[in-house]
């Protein structure tokens, strides 16, 4: 009778040391709610895929729309970026008759991204050409579809994760910020086989299904991550209650400490790390001529890093690291592992280029976790959204216009290149690519510039709360210091 009490109190002992993030469950956010609630990353992911991924592809080879119009379209979700920071200042100061803040952005949210979902395909077969009514129809169509999920699923995360924060005591919010960020690897791996699978017989027919299938799913999904989550706050139902500004609420946080700096952090190693996304592939099969297999399996090499990377930083956070310091460390694993991509190409080593690849996503899971984490350490009860709504909007924005200039920058250089414009010794195919991954590295190298004050202000305030905490243990009085202490 004995042994199952046992057994089940080492079981319970196991799990956090096993199982990656058992430990992010604390008394506040049991770990079946946690997991529910990262529910909502999945269906960001999924959304990702969809578009960056799948569409892209669908709509140049099968369904043969132009490729400058592929890119317009791609865009268009990234115009709500920048609105980030204001959806997330608008959850934070919303008053409800039901006493949420939070619930009814996401839900909202979804709706968009249910409603782009919904109309897109037939969206899409209008742009293709493929129907006797007018072409601009299609793209109008298409462009509203587009803007839709673009729109939903910024904010359906933006508002998640000020959610989550919410939720999560401070002490577990690293752990709690590496399990929403490998939800999201999670969702776009999965989503991404899926997809494949249920369009490798493609057909207009299909297209629509799988696409309106995924609209059902993010309801699901939503649905099932907002379930009794945010308690109701009878206090949120006073609409003459007062609220600021935007404006005055912007010029607090950015006027508070460093907090540009951190911003300006984020872009600069978030571009760094971005440039390079639609490259890669390309890059070994054209230069080391690997196989479509084997570019494929990068993917998964990158995101493998990615995931280990966020779990060394949960890891550190929890022990007590600084997360700029984690930053650091994310940009200069990434200088190196640009720095092994470039050089397999002259030394034509497979081997390298693939130790370099899950470099990048091993830097890249570091980075994203200190700056995320970061962001969420310096936002008050108050402006959550606000602080996670900047974070997202300049690492979007970044992201985007990264992955477009990339993309400019190879096909410029490498047309300088074999044209014979920068010399004999630069006249390979592989310039192109060389100059963005070196761009990429300089980059990283700014983002240790920006990062390096903001690792010292941490470090000057933990010296002053040491000698103060040490000086009052010294006094005479200390017992009615730390009494005070704790009472402020």
């Amino acid at each position: 009778m004995k042994v199952g009490p046992r057994l089940i109190q080492s079981l319970a002992r196991l799990g956090p040391s096993v199982l990656p993030f058992a430990d992010a469950a604390t008394a506040e956010l049991p770990l079946g709610r946690l997991m529910r609630l990262s529910l909502f990353q999945v269906s960001v992911g999924m959304a990702a895929v969809l578009l960056i991924g799948t569409l892209n592809r669908v709509m140049i080879v099968e369904l043969a729309v132009p490729a400058w119009i592929v890119a317009v379209m791609l865009s268009l979700p990234l115009i709500f970026a920048p609105l980030r920071a204001l959806v997330g200042f608008r959850s934070d100061t919303h008053r409800s008759v039901l006493g949420w803040r939070r619930v009814p952005y996401i839900w909202f949210g979804t709706l968009l991204q249910f409603g782009g979902l919904a109309i897109m395909p037939f969206a899409l077969l209008l742009l293709s050409g493929d129907t006797t009514g007018p072409l601009w129809a299609g793209q109008v169509a298409a462009a509203l579809a587009f803007v839709l999920v673009g729109a939903g699923l910024h904010t359906v995360q933006t508002v998640g994760l000020a959610l989550a924060t919410d939720l999560a005591p401070a002490h577990a919010r690293p752990k709690v910020v590496a399990l929403l960020c490998v939800m999201l690897l999670a969702g776009m791996m999965g989503s991404a086989v899926a997809f494949g699978l249920l369009l490798a017989h493609f057909s207009p027919v299909r297209l629509i299904q799988v696409i309106q299938g995924a609209a059902l799913v993010t309801i699901v999904l939503n649905g099932l991550a907002l379930w009794k989550q945010e308690p109701r706050n009878a206090a949120r139902t006073d609409r003459s209650a007062p609220r600021p500004s935007f404006k005055q609420s912007w010029a607090a946080y950015a006027g508070s400490g460093l907090a540009r700096r951190r911003l300006v952090a984020t872009g600069l190693g978030t571009a760094g790390f971005s440039m390079q996304d639609i490259l890669l592939e390309p890059y070994g099969g054209q230069i080391l001529h690997l196989s479509v297999a084997a570019t494929t399996a990068l993917t998964a090499l990158l995101a493998a890093g990615g995931g280990v990377g966020l779990l060394v930083a949960a890891r550190w956070l929890n022990r007590g690291g600084d997360p700029f310091r984690v930053a650091a460390a994310g940009a200069v694993v990434g200088i190196a592992a640009f720095s092994a991509v470039v050089f397999a190409a002259p030394l034509n080593s497979t081997q390298l280029f693939a130790s370099g690849v899950m470099l990048i996503g091993l830097g890249g899971g570091l980075f994203a976790h200190g700056t995320l984490t970061a962001s969420m350490a310096k936002a008050g009860p108050e402006d959550t959204g606000l602080a996670l709504g900047a974070w997202g909007a300049v690492q979007a924005s970044a992201a985007g216009l990264a992955i477009a200039a990339s993309g400019i920058l190879r096909d410029v250089g490498s047309a300088l290149a074999v044209s014979g414009a920068l010399g004999e010794g630069l006249s390979d195919a592989s310039v192109g690519y060389l100059v963005v991954y070196h761009i990429e590295i300089a980059l990283l190298f700014a983002t240790l510039v920006a990062i390096g004050p903001l690792v010292r202000e941490r470090g000057r305030r933990d010296h002053v709360a040491s000698t103060l905490a040490g000086v009052a243990l010294a006094s005479p009085s200390s017992d009615r210091w730390e009494v005070r202490h704790a009472q402020r």
